[in-house]
């Protein structure tokens, strides 16, 4: 190793008596190991795991690309100054920029450089011998004495290998040593698995983070929307929105497909408090495996997913979806079927916006609202009362004009843009709102055709989800509470029992307990042992010897319990 010599500053004398110092050099590979063992500290791995749960946070303030890309781009446009410079340090793909993923590899790195040297270090303690018996085991935590009797045919050897059968029979590991000599002692120990427990929860923590890294890279996740009587193919084309993985293919999805045959809701009908409430949701699929498959029924809840293709779909949402047909000026048929609606409190009084882009000879939008069970004020103003469709009732205003749909900008489905279109139907025109009930029409005014409500039909909101590290998740978040239990509740104990022989026949027996760390339970363990002793030889415990000058063990060299137990 180099040697570097530190001198004095220039112009400034060196004391007197005071000698040149000479500091080691470092070099490249000291300072790699330097930075190992600093980046697998536990104090490291703790920073890192706060940095990662920071890092995190943008990606619940900020929308984010993969899931979100229109917002993505109205945030940008909103923000024409600051919207760049936060794309640039990726704010808006956090879980797949470059520092995310820095983070969550130094993570990863730091605890499995934790674990391995922890291992291998609790490995050798396991397989060594306790540690070596103090010679006063009276300055002990807990420490006591039992006195056999003149005659009982139990010398030194034989205590000491019936104390060691009693510490053998508690699970302690037992180590008979000095039978040679007139003090043979016994050396237990108990309590590895609190270690075992601590490396099984870190470890168990590196399994859920392989597992996430698993799901984020081969896993995807979709919605869709689907009105009773649809069917959903699970084809890219099939979803409503779609987040692949970072190593997702096409050819991972499965060919499988599932059609909405009947949404069910149960209301509360039975207490006034709770009138009204949604009390159960249940839907009915037909599921096909393939193309070819038979379908089969199955039933999908709140809560209670339905696994097919290797993916769950989960009921998130419901509503209604009026069916309604359009015709044009020209009388052609120009918009027909169920239009989703937007549920806005527990009534279900629901937005509904309408677009007919292939209405002749302009362009038609409606927006406006649907009860379920429609009534009126004084004022003739209606508003939803009830969920279930009792009175349903459409109120709609009508538009002609440009609905901004060939401009090539992205137009969210449930929101209509009048700023290019005319209105022609709402309270404040002469020709007032429309309002449908289920089976009537109405026709629209300077001849731009015909609405009619034709019926009502339930929507589903699906979430679909792959996740291929779902089941390791699962396994190894159990093994790190597992761990994490074992480590918190069991305690490392250690045990020492000395005998010998009185002068007038007695075999003399004391015994100490150690704990490593803080143990509220020694005591309790004391007892345990001290009863099972006396038990053993068939000493009452009023009998146990606790006269100073009963105990033959004599230490002619003082060693304190605390220079004996280094050897650990």
């Amino acid at each position: 190793m180099k040697e570097t010599v530190v001198k004095e500053p220039k112009g400034k004398a060196p004391q007197a008596g005071a000698s040149e110092v000479v500091l080691p050099q470092l070099g490249f590979g000291g300072m790699l190991r330097w930075a190992w063992r600093q980046l697998t500290s536990m104090r490291t791995a703790l920073f890192l795991l706060l940095m990662l749960a920071v890092a995190a946070v943008p990606g619940s303030l900020f929308p984010q690309r993969p899931s979100a890309p229109a917002e993505v781009t109205q945030y940008l446009k909103d923000n024409p100054g600051s919207g760049p410079i936060m794309d640039w340090f990726r704010l808006f793909d956090v879980y797949s920029s470059p520092w995310f993923a820095a983070i969550y590899l130094l993570l990863f790195t730091s605890l499995i450089g934790c674990v391995l040297p922890r291992a291998k270090i609790h490995w050798k303690a396991m397989r060594s011998a306790p540690p070596r018996t103090p010679k006063r085991l009276s300055r002990l935590a807990e420490y006591g004495t039992v006195t056999i009797p003149a005659g009982s045919g139990i010398d030194a050897e034989t205590a000491v290998r019936d104390a060691a059968a009693v510490l053998k029979a508690r699970r302690y590991r037992v180590d008979v040593r000095d039978l040679d000599t007139d003090r043979p002692s016994v050396g237990a120990e108990i309590g590895f698995m609190k270690e075992v427990g601590n490396l099984i929860f870190h470890t168990a923590m590196i399994g859920v983070l392989a597992a996430i890294a698993f799901s984020g890279l081969f896993g995807y996740s979709g919605q869709r929307v689907l009105v009773e009587g649809e069917t959903f193919v699970n084809t890219l084309t099939g979803y409503d929105t779609f987040t692949p993985g970072a190593n997702f293919g096409e050819g991972r999805l499965s060919p499988y497909s599932a059609t909405l045959d009947r949404l069910v809701v149960k209301y509360d009908r039975s207490t006034e408090a709770h009138y009204g409430q949604p009390l159960d949701f249940t839907a009915t699929l037909s599921v096909k495996d393939g193309p070819g498959a038979e379908a089969k029924t199955k039933t999908l809840k709140v809560n209670e997913p339905v696994a097919v293709g290797g993916t769950n779909l989960y009921l998130v949402g419901n509503g209604y979806a009026p069916v309604v047909t359009v015709k044009d000026g020209e009388g052609n048929v120009a918009f027909q079927g169920p239009v989703i609606t937007i549920p806005t409190d527990g009534a279900y009084t629901s937005l509904m916006v309408i677009k007919v882009p292939d209405a002749k000879p302009k362009q038609l939008g409606f927006v406006g609202f649907f009860l379920p069970t429609a009534v009126y004020n004084d004022e003739g103003v209606a508003f939803g009362s009830d969920p279930d469709p009792f009175n349903p009732v459409l109120n709609l205003n009508a538009y002609t004009g440009d609905l901004g749909l060939d401009s090539g900008v992205p137009r969210n489905v449930f929101t209509l843009d009048t700023s290019g279109m005319k209105e022609i139907n709402s309270r404040n025109l002469d020709a007032g709102g429309i309002v449908l009930k289920p089976n009537q029409s109405y026709t629209l005014p300077d001849g731009n055709g015909t609405i009619s409500f034709d019926g009502i039909k339930r929507f589903a909101a699906l979430d679909i989800r792959h996740d291929p590290g779902q089941a390791y998740v699962l396994v190894f978040a159990l093994l790190a509470l597992a761990g994490l239990m074992g480590s918190l509740f069991l305690n490392r104990r250690r045990v020492w029992v000395r005998t010998g022989n009185h002068p007038d026949g007695r075999t003399m027996v004391e015994f100490g307990l150690l704990a490593r760390g803080e143990d509220h339970r020694l005591a309790g363990e004391y007892a345990a042992i001290n009863k099972a002793l006396h038990a053993k030889w068939l000493v009452p415990m009023d009998a146990a010897g606790q006269n100073d000058d009963d105990q033959i063990i004599i230490n002619d060299s003082a060693q304190s319990v605390t220079a004996a137990s280094k050897d650990q």
